[in-house]
């Protein structure tokens, strides 16, 4: 028996991605595998199916769970609304409950400069991070009164600093974490945790980052002061456990500064 036995969470972007090393190789993954190991039923969307079907494939063998995989693009020329209420409709039939939503997708064009940035990698960036965040908080909202949720965002020192050639993902970012702090005051009268974590975890894509544009990852990307990048299973999904736990929940009301991020609790 885990945490969170018995418990439903929706994590967006949470396709199998490994790293050389046989880690999680993205932070969505990572989350998932932590939450697997607390004995959470999970929902997890992404646009590559494949991936999705690798990470059920593996969460089910290895934890014994129970994972619905669903795909979903939420992007400028869908009916995005309509997109995530199928997502969450799903998820109340096959579990009956959602006890907590991740809002962790997020594609972008990083490394190119805003004067080059065209209106279409703008929308990219806010699509698929600002726009998903907040069609999925609306969608969820109902049922985590009902079982006292959590909601765990997550935004990016590309907006707290500025980063060269980052300029939608920052906006996107940013665009969340203001989100977050006014559902965090809107929500905590109803008994609903939202949280936003603002990490650095070494994943594939800061891989790709890396190798594609060399001098925007050097420019942009700082080693952390304890010497290491966040791992995204053992350090970032660890932490969402926690945030979710009956024992963090129902602490006393106050502002919690956490992995550089902030959150209400109830």
């Amino acid at each position: 028996m885990g945490f969170l036995t018995g418990k439903t969470a929706i994590i967006t972007g949470a396709g199998r991605a490994v790293l050389a090393n046989g880690r999680s190789g993205s932070i969505g993954y990572g989350i998932a595998n932590a939450y697997a190991k607390e004995g959470a039923n999970i929902v997890i969307t992404g646009r590559n199916v494949k991936k999705l079907e690798d990470a059920k494939e593996e969460l089910e063998r290895l934890y014994g769970i129970r994972v619905l995989i669903l795909a979903a693009d939420v992007n400028a020329g869908a009916d995005n609304e309509a997109v995530v209420e199928k997502v969450v409709s799903q998820t109340m039939e096959a579990f009956g409950r959602i006890d907590v939503l991740i809002n962790v997708a997020q594609a972008s064009a990083s490394g190119v400069p805003l004067a080059e940035h065209t209106k279409e990698q703008f929308d990219l960036a806010l699509y698929s991070g600002l726009y998903a965040t907040f069609y999925y908080m609306k969608a969820c909202y109902p049922h985590l009164v009902e079982t006292k949720g959590t909601v765990i965002n997550f935004a990016s020192g590309a907006g707290l600093f500025g980063n060269f050639g980052q300029c939608a993902y920052a906006a996107a970012k940013e665009g969340i974490r203001g989100l977050s702090r006014v559902a965090a005051t809107e929500w905590a009268k109803d008994g609903v945790n939202v949280n936003i974590i603002c990490p650095l975890a070494w994943t594939t894509q800061l891989e790709n980052f890396e190798k594609t544009y060399p001098d925007a990852f050097a420019a942009n990307v700082k080693m952390p002061p304890a010497g290491h990048y966040g791992d995204a299973e053992t350090e970032i999904g660890r932490v969402c456990v926690q945030l979710a736990s009956p024992d963090f929940k129902y602490m006393t009301g106050e502002t919690l500064t956490l992995e550089g991020g902030m959150g209400q609790r109830p």
